[in-house]
């Protein structure tokens, strides 16, 4: 038996080695369309590779997929987040954990992934075709299936998708020709851009603890945030990109934030807490002392914005000047105007409707002996490792059962 995996990324190797280690008799080939491999997790983490994250329970893993959540259950009970750093590390690559959970190999080298994945495929004798672009699936009617590439015509047994997203719906046409729905996919993890705001000039700075909230929506998250030269990223905007992608989209990247430097506090607790500063630091200038642990720079420019001179003192302050200093600490809004790709990490929501997938097997239901697996489906997860993970679990579990006989 011949299966084809048509993709050379994290999901397409990931499944190849699957199907060749589990079905030895059966015939695994890659086909690539562009002459690099693994491209992704080369970039992956600034050039480390996160290559999962340390959550080793299925319910909390779930909580980090803004879509496919409950498709991913049956995947997870059949390869975890525990199986991918157990993998990894019986092939010599051990992994570590960060303090955020994120989980990278020791070595800090996405190096140490890619050739562990390459050294695995020889192995296993799995055959890589590179600059084999696949343009037509056929389904033939004496069974199995007719690859139409850029080189010549091939026939498989079983075929594997894992060519990951795509930022336009045509780019799913072949797909969809195999009577297969598809969702429009929109960008995911992506920062936000504040055109023309002074905020910009402190590009670098990092709060550990900022809220975010989108103006008009549920969506919030409480977590670092970093301050770039063209807006807003870090884990906070990240993870609110991906929340709200759709959302976002439809409103053409045009919407309001409010930001709290301070955490998630409410504004009676906020009250509170700056009515005893102005008591305990009284004489103290309100620019010199920075009671909120927050960065002086960010602190001098929040002072600034709400007009406060730098020779103020805390008991000289006036009622309207700590209303609005309140508000410019736990609800300062931002006009967003944009977004920017973060880094080289491309990734979107949408692809192959979930419904049309038994994640039991990863087998199409629309068309028997095709199977998915990684981000060509309608699956994406927040900043942390996730993304990956879905793709070694996918892949695992769509090798292993396109090898299988009927």
């Amino acid at each position: 038996m011949k299966v084809a995996i048509i993709g050379g990324g994290a999901a397409g190797f990931f499944s190849a080695i699957a199907c060749a280690q589990n079905n030895p008799k059966v015939k695994v080939e890659i086909l690539e369309k562009t002459s690099k491999l693994l491209s992704k997790v080369k970039v992956s983490g600034g050039g480390r590779c996160n290559v999962t994250n340390a959550t080793f329970t299925i319910s909390e893993l779930q909580k980090s997929y803004p879509r496919g959540a409950k498709q991913l259950k049956k995947v997870f009970h059949q390869f975890m987040t525990n199986d991918t750093v157990e993998w990894f590390e019986s092939r010599g690559v051990k992994l570590k954990a960060e303090s955020d959970k994120r989980m990278f190999p020791i070595t800090n080298n996405s190096q140490s992934i890619i050739d562990c994945l390459l050294r695995e495929t020889v192995n296993s004798g799995v055959t890589i075709s590179t600059n084999s672009a696949v343009a037509k699936i056929k389904k033939k009617e004496s069974g199995g299936f007719l690859l139409v590439t850029n080189k010549e015509e091939l026939h498989f047994d079983r075929v594997i998708v894992t060519t990951g997203g795509n930022p336009k719906k045509t780019g799913f046409d072949w797909l969809a020709k195999l009577n297969h729905k598809i969702e429009n996919p929109v960008p995911s993890l992506f920062t936000f851009n504040l055109p023309k705001n002074s905020i910009t000039k402190l590009m670098g700075l990092s709060v550990p603890e900022a809220h975010v909230r989108i103006v008009g929506t549920k969506l919030k998250e409480q977590d670092p945030l970093l301050i770039t030269h063209w807006g807003l990223s870090g884990p906070a905007i990240l993870k609110l990109s991906a929340w709200g992608a759709r959302f976002l989209a439809d409103k053409n990247y045009s919407f309001n934030i409010l930001v709290s430097w301070v955490g998630n506090i409410s504004e009676d607790q906020m009250r509170e807490e700056l009515r005893q500063i102005s008591s305990e630091l009284k004489t103290r200038l309100v620019s010199n002392k920075n009671p909120f642990q927050c960065p002086q720079r960010l602190w001098d420019f929040l002072l600034q914005k709400t007009d406060i001179p730098t020779e103020k003192r805390w008991c000289d302050l006036s009622k309207k000047e700590m209303n609005k200093l309140l508000n410019t600490l736990i609800s300062d809004e931002y006009e967003v105007r944009g977004k920017t790709t973060f880094k080289e990490e491309f990734v979107t929501c949408g692809g192959i409707s979930l419904q049309e997938v038994d994640f039991q097997t990863m087998e199409s239901r629309a068309c028997k002996g095709l199977y998915f697996a990684g981000e060509v489906l309608d699956i994406d997860g927040i900043t942390g490792g996730f993304n990956f993970q879905a793709a070694w679990s996918t892949g695992y579990v769509a090798g292993l059962n396109a090898g299988k006989k009927v």
